[in-house]
């Protein structure tokens, strides 16, 4: 799951971290109440707009203001909320539809007064599941692209692998602070920061966070001057305060709407449909699609309780895919009776009724038997398949028909 920058940021301080303070808004006159509220505070009149999408490059594509009046404030905000913001992390690149900006963090200008003493790093923390550990990248080259550093100048780019046992050390601190060429109450500063974020990062049951720009302000101090922070749901049960911050707004819907079934649902970009139970199963019928020159359109995987409402539903959720040109039901009996599932794809396809893309139906294991009856004497025009590599056949033959 992830979070907003604003929210990231809380979550931050929470922990101690220094960060660049700011205001949410969502119209402009939040906006301007929470400038004249950062004005009266900080005695500068500078501001930053910065629109709240889960997405980066947001500069790029003009989701980032500095604002020196109230006059300008109003003019950015305004053209900011409500944009459809294009970058290229949004869907579909610069090219594509963009995201709906609904909010904007109004933040302090934490360059100020000398925005040239000021230095610019990337810090960032995630596991690394080939050495399975978490590990820290950092590099002094700051508010760039690091995949574009690390492609171009890979020795600027340093990696702290962090022990699971031992966890972070002070010595790794210190040899971050010591890599990014600090010294004296900044080198304190930084592995302060280092410690507390670090701190964070396990006490969140994050997967990333991204600090680009961690900002060395002119009087030394280090500041977290963006966040972008992705939390493991599959730990949010034991962080209830996060898990109420998701923003479905900012997710696919149909991915949304397939987890409010109970569905494990991911839109992918292919013509081939899959609706299987269980993830490793779905993960090979999406190869077989491959290799008979299909694409997957989607990763869906119905559970143990593939009745009728429950393929209802998904099937639903797949031909609501324009791309989909046929759909592929691959069902493993073992808790679940293969003749209950065929029988819930005889009733959802009558339920639903034209249902024009081709439908390819592989029920193996328990009652498999009895569930190619309940298809082959359906009389709709479903095709059923006993082994996967005669399924592969069938979704090769309705895709070249």
């Amino acid at each position: 799951m992830n979070l907003h920058e604003y929210q990231g940021k809380e979550l931050l301080k929470g922990y101690g971290v220094a960060i660049q303070e700011g205001i949410v808004a969502e119209n402009v006159e939040q906006a301007v109440a929470a400038y004249k509220s950062i004005q009266e505070r900080t005695g500068i009149d500078v501001a930053v707009i910065k629109a709240q999408i889960h997405a980066g490059g947001r500069g790029k594509g003009g989701g980032v203001k500095i604002a020196k009046n109230i006059d300008d404030l109003k003019e950015h905000a305004g053209n900011i909320i409500g944009m459809m913001l294009k970058t290229p992390q949004t869907p579909g690149g610069l090219e594509g539809e963009g995201k709906l900006v609904r909010k904007v963090l109004i933040a302090e200008d934490s360059y100020a007064p000398d925005f040239d003493a000021c230095k610019e790093y990337y810090v960032s923390i995630l596991m690394d599941r080939t050495r399975k550990c978490n590990v820290i990248i950092y590099s002094t080259q700051g508010g760039m692209d690091i995949e574009k550093v690390a492609e171009e100048t890979p020795h600027l780019v340093h990696k702290e692998y962090i022990d699971p046992l031992l966890g972070l050390q002070a010595f790794q601190k210190r040899k971050v602070a010591f890599n990014l060429g600090l010294s004296g109450a900044a080198f304190k500063d930084m592995t302060k920061f280092i410690g507390k974020l670090y701190a964070a990062f396990v006490g969140s049951d994050a997967s990333l966070f991204e600090i680009n720009p961690t900002l060395h302000t002119a009087d030394d101090r280090i500041v977290a001057v963006d966040c972008k922070v992705s939390l493991d749901a599959n730990a949010l049960y034991r962080h209830k305060d996060l898990a109420a911050q998701r923003d479905t707004d900012e997710e696919d819907p149909t991915e949304v709407e397939a987890q409010s079934f109970g569905l494990n649902f991911v839109n992918l970009d292919g013509n081939v449909g899959c609706m299987v139970n269980g993830a490793g199963l779905a993960m090979a019928t999406m190869d077989i699609i491959k290799l008979s020159g299909g694409e997957p359109a989607n990763f869906l995987d119905v559970g143990g309780t593939a009745d009728a409402d429950r393929v209802e539903k998904a099937f639903r959720i797949i031909l609501r895919d324009p791309a989909v040109k046929a759909i592929l039901i691959n069902i493993f009996g073992g808790i679940v009776r293969c003749d209950r599932v065929a029988q819930g794809v005889v009733d959802a396809y009558k339920n639903m009724g034209n249902i024009t893309v081709p439908i390819i139906v592989r029920l193996q294991g328990t009652n498999a038997d009895i569930a190619k009856t309940i298809i082959d004497e359906s009389g709709l025009e479903v095709h059923s398949a006993t082994l996967l590599q005669e399924a592969a056949d069938l979704v090769k033959k309705v895709l070249a028909d």
